[in-house]
């Protein structure tokens, strides 16, 4: 009796080690970061920048593939079912994660957020209203005003169909009893290439996707939606300030890894992000797309997850949505 004893707790001690050896070995091999969005947009350049300082700290090449199609939803089901070892994560905007899963396509595979493990946020950002410069817009009375008018044919471009942009978009409406024309787009850079072109009349964007083109002379940047000005554009009024209150909407990234995935993988993968935010480099390119960085624990991560579709179900409801 006490050799079968002996076998099976030797047994169980070396099942426990063989465990800890091989989370002591992750990772040993290129990590994948999926972002569900084409290059150029704000998810893209989070996604990047944090992806140079991992591969730093993890001593091992982080890959950023860009996954795009359905406002996100095609590049999040790819890493919500693939195996969950620790080397495909998805790093996307936690309000177009959180609004897909009250906004399901027939195709969806996966349940948000119970399909992933919060892993860290990685990002917060305001947006911003940016009109054509020749719209006869100089500010959001006029934009209303002028929305008034044309009954629902002044058009706005966004990142896709139920995507961050399209929804601030959609509580803008609301708030100003506006009726504007939604045009989806596969990311936020094709919608900005159009807005420049001509093709749409404003957008309802993100700051690093629009830092670039602060001095473009055929935009014209209106308004912010947090409470409060962004330092990156100090000139630029808030939308409370001009008329509109109990509007602070700002968008966040967050990093996640497919459910089951060890969990001393995704503490350590957490931890690597709280380690990377405070690189002076990675500070600074934030602080010039005019973003921070904000790490969580993965608790943290998860109860985010919760509260943001708890933000945008009023929305989707009222919008009615579908």
């Amino acid at each position: 009796m006490k050799k079968h004893i002996t076998k099976a707790l030797l047994g169980l001690a070396m099942a426990t080690l063989a465990g800890v050896t091989g989370a002591a070995e992750w990772p040993t091999q290129p990590i994948r970061m999926v972002v569900p969005y084409p290059p150029g947009g704000a998810t893209d350049f989070s996604a990047r920048v944090y992806a140079e300082q991992l591969g730093k700290i993890l001593n091992q090449p982080i890959v950023v593939e860009n996954k795009a199609g359905a406002a996100g939803e095609i590049g999040a089901q790819s890493v919500a079912t693939t195996k969950a070892d620790g080397y495909t994560v998805l790093l996307g905007a936690l309000g177009s994660l959180a609004i897909n899963s009250l906004l399901p396509s027939k195709q969806q595979q996966y349940q948000f957020p119970d399909a992933f493990h919060g892993v860290s946020l990685a990002t917060s950002t305001p947006l911003a209203i940016v009109v054509r410069s020749d719209l006869p817009v100089k500010n959001v009375k006029d934009l209303i005003e002028l929305a008034k008018k044309k009954e629902g044919a002044l058009s706005y471009g966004s990142a896709g169909y139920g995507s961050s942009q399209h929804m601030v978009g959609e509580k803008f409406q609301l708030a100003t009893g506006t009726k504007l024309l939604h045009v989806p787009y596969k990311g936020s850079g094709p919608a900005l290439t159009d807005l420049i072109g001509g093709q749409v009349d404003l957008v309802f964007d993100t700051m690093p996707t629009l830092m670039g083109h602060v001095n473009n002379p055929k935009l014209r940047f209106i308004a912010v939606t947090t409470a409060e000005r962004s330092p990156s554009l100090p000139d630029v009024p808030t939308l409370k300030e001009q008329g509109i209150d109990d509007f602070d909407v700002s968008t966040r990234y967050v990093l996640l890894a497919p459910r089951g995935t060890p969990s001393d993988v995704v503490e350590r993968l957490s931890q690597a992000m709280k380690q990377a935010a405070t690189d002076a480099k990675l500070q600074e390119s934030m602080k010039g797309q005019g973003a921070a960085a904000v790490p969580t624990s993965p608790g943290e991560t998860d109860k985010a997850l919760r509260d943001e579709i708890a933000i945008w179900a009023d929305v989707v409801k009222n919008a009615n949505l579908k």
